[in-house]
């Protein structure tokens, strides 16, 4: 049996970073039309992380921040956050509220919240948080993408030539076949033949060999002969796409994305431990310090930790270390 957890943070990632318009054109065309793609658009990891290190409202597969330019304006600057979310939360819409205020808060600029749902709850598809109190009203709603929608438009999705539409069938197909590996390997192998049919430039098939193998994981053996019918599919086609030295670096980038995803996870939660650490000696803690912590590398967060319960202010906790 597939494992039923199969893992979409690193594919949705790394897809979302190489062809950022065309996943905004295939989920949100309204506001695809509206930003200057001639324009840079600026991926703000760190600024997000910092933005988000303290809001404990559940785990995502993906969150991006992107600062874009609109078309109505020379130096109209907008920002775009993004989520992607495999499983129902109850605090979701939350969390999307509270990133918005806060990007909004620090960019003063406006924010546009998008979320792409990635779950199997056909009724959960939540869009707007809000709250009104003493005849003032707050709050948020945002466009959602749900991927459950395209169930049963396959033969569209095979024929569309936006890459998110390949993802988004290897999702579908992904969910489908999670208790059949033989089903899986089919569906794999038809979607591998996908990517030489459409012509696309060697890179792009790289990339997305590297989301099928990851969401669509294989027991060794079936994952042997798909390669095997790979070579001879090239062979035939005359077409040395994806080489044994591609095919080892594809499994390697996978190994590597899970012992990063480890080790971020790792290095999330002592950063939050030092924060409540730092709150309960010291009260709330100036934005500076959140950022710096937010920014932090595991060393320096480790070295806090040994302070702060000894610590009698933040300088001491925070001040260089001798050498």
């Amino acid at each position: 049996m597939i494992n039923e957890h199969d893992e979409y943070d690193s594919p949705w990632k790394d897809a979302i970073d190489h062809y950022f318009p065309e996943f905004i054109a295939f989920y949100f065309p309204q506001a695809h039309s509206q930003i200057d793609w001639s324009k840079d658009y600026i991926f703000l990891e760190q600024e997000l992380r910092a933005i988000s290190q303290d809001a404990e409202l559940g785990k995502r597969l993906v969150d991006k921040l992107v600062q874009v330019s609109l078309m109505s304006g020379a130096d109209e600057l907008i920002y775009i956050h993004v989520e992607v979310q495999g499983t129902p939360e109850q605090p979701f819409a939350k969390r999307m509220f509270v990133y918005n205020y806060r990007i909004f808060d620090k960019y003063d600029k406006p924010v546009a919240s998008m979320a792409v749902l990635a779950d199997d709850s056909d009724a959960w598809r939540p869009h707007r948080f809000g709250y009104s109190v003493l005849n003032c009203q707050v709050g948020i709603d945002f466009p959602v993408a749900k991927l459950l929608d395209y169930a049963g438009q396959e033969a569209q999705l095979a024929n569309n030539p936006n890459p998110f539409a390949l993802v988004t069938l290897a999702h579908l197909q992904t969910r489908a076949t999670r208790h059949d590996p033989r089903a899986r390997y089919d569906a794999r192998l038809k979607l591998v033949r996908m990517l030489y049919e459409r012509n696309w430039d060697r890179q792009r098939i790289i990339d997305l060999f590297y989301v099928l193998e990851w969401m669509m994981k294989l027991p060794d053996d079936l994952n042997r002969q798909l390669w095997q019918q790979v070579q001879t599919f090239e062979q035939e086609k005359k077409m040395a796409y994806v080489s044994n030295i591609e095919r080892m670096g594809i499994q390697r980038g996978i190994q590597q994305g899970i012992q990063q995803g480890i080790q971020q996870g790792i290095q999330l939660g002592e950063a939050s431990a030092l924060q409540k650490l730092l709150a309960s000696r010291f009260g709330v803690m100036p934005n500076d310090i959140l950022s710096t912590i937010a920014t932090a590398s595991a060393a320096d967060i480790d070295h806090w930790l040994d302070r702060v319960l000894d610590a009698t202010s933040l300088e001491q906790v925070f001040a260089p270390r001798q050498h």
